[in-house]
């Protein structure tokens, strides 16, 4: 089970502190650092100083760490348009010397666009089967030749396709619990597959739908890696979790039932609940940046037993 570290930094958190998230992730032998993608807070925080953009965080953190991956859950497709985003993500991979993943959505979050003046169009869906389109052919697209593309959102004329990723292929990850649009998009475009915050029994019945979905296509269902984002919340004892909890305003007793929270070994057993059903990687999404010990009591105490 591969355990990757994921931030929610629009909560309150600044470059330097994803910095020092992102050093611990590696320090500490966590796969990957992740981060989301939004500009606007979300509940009673005040989301200060201010939010953070995840690709220009990312390519600070690529110079600034050696072997981690990097990545979005998800890049809002609202945000980037698809031609920008190709350019974006793939000098990033090469900033990184080739550890680039791209989580790619369709945005959901309305008050944030209205916020900072971004469109919300009614067509998100469909936007992001053009945006999978167009910046995987993009990379796809031999250096030298010439790429064209003509939806209904988005136009592309005689694109030199230019630059290329450090990756032969950068992974692209999709993600959500639709039963239907997303199993196909994840099926025809994604290398990994991410139940957010979903249950064991609700993951296994999503994964089945994304590997039908990818035969449908001409894949193989195992094409894919399958994986879980899970708040986590780790303890040494009773009172150690209830501390956790309370600093990022949850129950222990809520934790316990939709994420990975209690004791090391209470999280090792929910997590051989995903492997059983077929996952193979957690996003722990971790929402008291600033707790460093508690990264450290997951890499010793967790990923130690499971990694």
């Amino acid at each position: 089970m591969d355990l990757r570290i994921f931030t929610e930094p629009q909560q309150g958190a600044d470059y330097d502190t994803l910095l020092s998230v992102a050093k611990a992730t590696e320090d500490l032998g966590f796969d990957a650092f992740f981060r989301s993608d939004h500009y606007l807070h979300m509940g009673s925080v005040d989301g200060l100083p201010g939010p953070t953009d995840a690709w220009i965080t990312l390519a600070g953190l690529a110079r600034e760490t050696r072997r981690i991956r990097l990545g979005t859950l998800m890049t809002a497709g609202t945000f980037r348009l698809p031609g920008v985003l190709a350019i974006q993500v793939a000098q990033v991979d090469r900033m990184s010397g080739g550890r680039v993943e791209l989580g790619l959505g369709a945005g959901w979050f309305e008050e944030e666009h209205q916020a900072y003046g971004i469109p919300f169009p009614k067509e998100k869906f469909a936007r992001l089967e053009e945006q999978l389109a167009i910046v995987t052919g993009l990379w796809k697209t031999p250096v030298g030749e010439r790429f064209s593309y003509a939806g209904d959102f988005y136009q592309l004329t005689d694109s030199p396709a230019l630059p290329k990723p450090a990756q032969p292929k950068v992974p692209v990850l999709i993600g959500g619990l639709g039963a239907n649009r997303t199993p196909r998009l994840a099926g025809e475009y994604a290398d990994e597959f991410n139940a957010p915050f979903a249950s064991p029994e609700d993951s296994e019945a999503q994964f089945g739908r994304v590997r039908k979905a990818a035969e449908n296509a001409g894949r193989k269902g195992d094409d894919l890696v399958y994986s879980n984002a899970l708040v986590a919340c780790v303890g040494k004892d009773d009172a150690e979790v209830a501390r956790r909890a309370a600093a990022i305003g949850r129950e222990v007793d809520e934790l316990k039932t939709n994420g990975l929270a209690g004791s090391p070994a209470e999280v090792v057993d929910k997590i051989g609940r995903y492997a059983e059903v077929g996952s193979s990687r957690i996003y722990l999404q971790i929402l008291d940046l600033h707790d460093l010990d508690h990264l450290e009591l997951i890499a010793s105490q967790v990923g130690s037993q499971v990694g």
